[in-house]
């Protein structure tokens, strides 16, 4: 059985497109099986286009104590 590995990142406090440039490059560099999870303090619209132009799953949910978090598992490519 393997674990899952989560890579958090908090980016609250950056100025885009910093949020989407280090999120951009952890799905470059991190092996598949790893999760990222990311709290952002906006909505991150145009990562979110972006995510969805590479097929890549994820989700972008409202925080329970503000902001968003983000969600996006890295899978072994096909």
């Amino acid at each position: 059985m393997s674990r899952l590995l989560v890579h958090s990142l908090d980016l609250r406090g950056l100025e885009p497109p910093e949020p989407m440039t280090r999120i951009i490059e952890a799905l470059a560099t991190l092996p598949a099986g790893t999760q990222i999870e990311a709290r952002l303090e906006r909505r991150p619209m145009f990562l979110l286009e972006e995510l969805k132009r590479r097929d890549q799953n994820h989700t972008c949910e409202p925080h329970p104590e503000g902001g968003w978090r983000l969600t996006v598992p890295i899978a072994a490519a096909p």
